[in-house]
C-alpha cells in the first residue's frame, strides 16, 4: 500500500467556487448543503456513506469541546466501511482529490478526520 502525497487530499468548503486546482471533488456531508446547486458543486461524487452517521453528526453539533470524542467516534464509524475508506485512498492515489464539506467550522468537521485517516495519521 502505497502512501498518499499530502497535497493529494486538499479540504474546502462546498459553498466556495470549484477551480482546476480541485482535482476530483468529492461531497462528505450526508446531508446536501442548503443552496448549493448540483452544478454550482461540480461534484464527481457525493459519498453519504463515508459520512458521519446522523447519530454522531447530531451528538456532535459542531461543539469544539466534543471534538477529541468525535474524532474518535467517526474513526470508530470508518473501520466499519473499510469499502468507501478504500475507494477514497485509491482515487487520492491517482491525483488531487477535494473533500467537499458545508460546516463553518473548517477545523472541526468530518473532512479533517477523513483526511488525517486517508494520509495514514
Amino acid at each position: 500500500m502505497s502512501q498518499i502525497p499530502a497535497d493529494h487530499i486538499l479540504l474546502k468548503r462546498v459553498y466556495l467556487p470549484a477551480d482546476a486546482g480541485d482535482g476530483t471533488r468529492i461531497l462528505v456531508d450526508r446531508l446536501w448543503p442548503r443552496g448549493v446547486s448540483k452544478a454550482r458543486a461540480a461534484l464527481a461524487s457525493w459519498n453519504k456513506d463515508i459520512a458521519p452517521s446522523t447519530e454522531l453528526r447530531q451528538w456532535f453539533g459542531h461543539e469544539p469541546a466534543r471534538w477529541q470524542g468525535f474524532c474518535e467516534k467517526y474513526r470508530a464509524e470508518l473501520k466499519d466501511n473499510p469499502e468507501a475508506v478504500e475507494a477514497l485512498r485509491a482515487l487520492a492515489r491517482q491525483g488531487p482529490v477535494t473533500l467537499l464539506f458545508g460546516a463553518r467550522d473548517e477545523a472541526h468537521n468530518e473532512a479533517v478526520v477523513l483526511r488525517e485517516l486517508l494520509l495514514g495519521r
